[in-house]
């Protein structure tokens, strides 16, 4: 920034205890300086001492199918408490094209979870990443991370919050 090269801290990333089946961050020890795991109020993953700014919502394609029809309540109530945060992000580890193509589990339609997801989008303003592997969904949302992680810093320590021609 301005011809100053910055050394900014490695933030810990956050993995709520109750996550599944979750990332495995450790290809990407260059950004952080660990992981750990806890129970999060909200989520499943966010940064130590943002986690009251930061929430990660994941959910394979199963598990979004069942979240939007036997446990949509739950589901949504847990969205909408998701929009009130800076920084939030549905993660979904399947392709699109996945989403949009008949379940053999379930009874549910295509156009019903797409919609859900257009609605959550419009609606709530929580905005959602689909991936095609668990791995790449690793990466982005370690990626994601850095990135909030970095400019809450930059702002935390006076050096403003918005993109510079270097920063792309």
């Amino acid at each position: 920034r301005g011809g100053t090269q910055l050394k900014t801290p490695r933030p810990v990333i956050v993995v709520d205890t109750r996550e599944q089946n979750p990332f495995d961050f450790s290809r990407f020890e260059g950004w952080f300086s660990g992981v750990e795991r806890k129970a999060l109020k909200l989520g499943d993953y966010s940064i130590s001492g943002l986690e009251d700014v930061c929430v990660v919502e994941r959910k394979d394609l199963s598990d979004l199918v069942r979240s939007f029809t036997t446990e949509r309540k739950v589901f949504v109530d847990r969205l909408r408490q998701m929009a009130c945060w800076p920084h939030k992000l549905l993660v979904i580890t399947a392709a699109l094209s996945q989403i949009k193509s008949a379940y053999p589990y379930s009874a549910a339609k295509p156009n019903q979870i797409t919609q859900s997801l257009m609605a959550v989008l419009a609606g709530l303003q929580v905005p959602f990443l689909c991936t095609e592997t668990h791995e790449l969904g690793e990466e982005l949302l370690a990626s994601y991370l850095y990135q909030v992680h970095l400019y809450q810093w930059l702002e935390a320590n006076g050096y403003g919050s918005c993109l510079t021609d270097g920063d792309l």
